[in-house]
């Protein structure tokens, strides 16, 4: 039985292998990546705030989107994408045909997704395999946004903001008809970001001021004096167009950031377009460098 099980295992490793080869190949026709999600990057993306002990539980292979440590040895199927796994992966897939019992995986649950803490190889032996079900020790982590399989780091990335815009319309009750609602951000945190700098504005208009302006003023004031100018003078300066993908919230942060480094810096009262002008300068693409990135994108079907 051993001789038999041992040349079955390898069968199934290399068919599992080409599996992973062939949706490699499929995901690289759709400019898409295959990989699967890196826990240490969702955590730092979603930032959970709590961690509770479930218990051992079946779960559903499907729901697996991510792991701990090995995320770049498997893919988003956990097909095994590398030789130096064969070992590992046959030995386990031995214990299946010869009906050992084998100890639940460890997986860390957000929302309904799960990723997998130890136990990469089993999952995916049991993936080869069609088995739909595995036990886990759970801990889940407490976040109100939750990855989805299939998902990449770059669509939980626009989850995240505009959970985040939500968020912040909502806890100051604007309605989409205020300028403030358009800005828009690519990167997470910036809703935060823009609130402080409105609380300041509110708090230097409060100065002489016997009874405290609302937020939707401050915020409306913070709009036309203090955003607003920046904007246009990238507008005026075409500057967005050197910032392929980017929104002028985005470059409006970038500049404010640049602006107070180069004061630190130099130790002298630069004005902001003087800031905008060396952001541009020193990080802005050139007119080859934007076609180039046109065209890649042009080719990229994922959002």
């Amino acid at each position: 039985m051993s001789g038999i099980a041992q040349q079955q295992a390898q069968e199934d490793f290399a068919r599992a292998r080409r599996k992973a080869q062939f949706e490699l190949f499929l995901s690289s026709l759709q400019m898409k990546r295959s990989d699967l999600l890196s826990l240490y990057d969702v955590k730092e993306l979603l930032r959970p705030k709590t961690e509770t002990y479930i218990g051992v539980k079946p779960i559903p292979i499907s729901r697996i989107v991510g792991s701990e440590g090995r995320y770049q040895d498997f893919n988003s199927t956990f097909f095994p994408k590398k030789e130096m796994l064969r070992g590992r992966w046959q030995s386990i897939d031995r214990a299946h045909m010869q009906y050992v019992e084998l100890p639940p995986i460890s997986v860390y649950k957000i929302g309904d997704a799960y990723f997998v803490r130890d136990g990469n190889h089993r999952v995916s032996v049991a993936k080869s395999r069609g088995i739909e079900y595995v036990d886990a020790t759970i801990v889940e982590l407490g976040s109100e946004i939750t990855p989805e399989p299939g998902m990449s780091m770059r669509q939980l990335k626009k989850k995240v903001i505009e959970y985040e815009r939500q968020r912040f319309l909502e806890a100051y009750q604007l309605t989409e008809d205020r300028l403030i609602t358009q800005i828009t951000f690519t990167s997470p945190g910036r809703y935060t970001e823009m609130l402080h700098h409105i609380n300041v504005h509110k708090y230097y208009l409060n100065e002489d001021r016997n009874v405290e302006i609302p937020f939707e003023e401050a915020a409306d004031a913070w709009y036309e004096h203090v955003y607003l100018p920046i904007i246009e003078n990238f507008r005026e300066n075409r500057v967005l167009g050197k910032f392929p993908g980017r929104t002028e919230g985005d470059l409006y942060m970038w500049v404010v950031r640049h602006w107070e480094e180069l004061k630190e810096k130099y130790h002298s009262d630069l004005s902001v377009e003087h800031a905008a002008r060396d952001l541009t300068e020193k990080y802005g693409l050139s007119y080859w460098e934007r076609v180039k990135r046109t065209v890649t994108s042009l080719f990229r079907k994922q959002p």
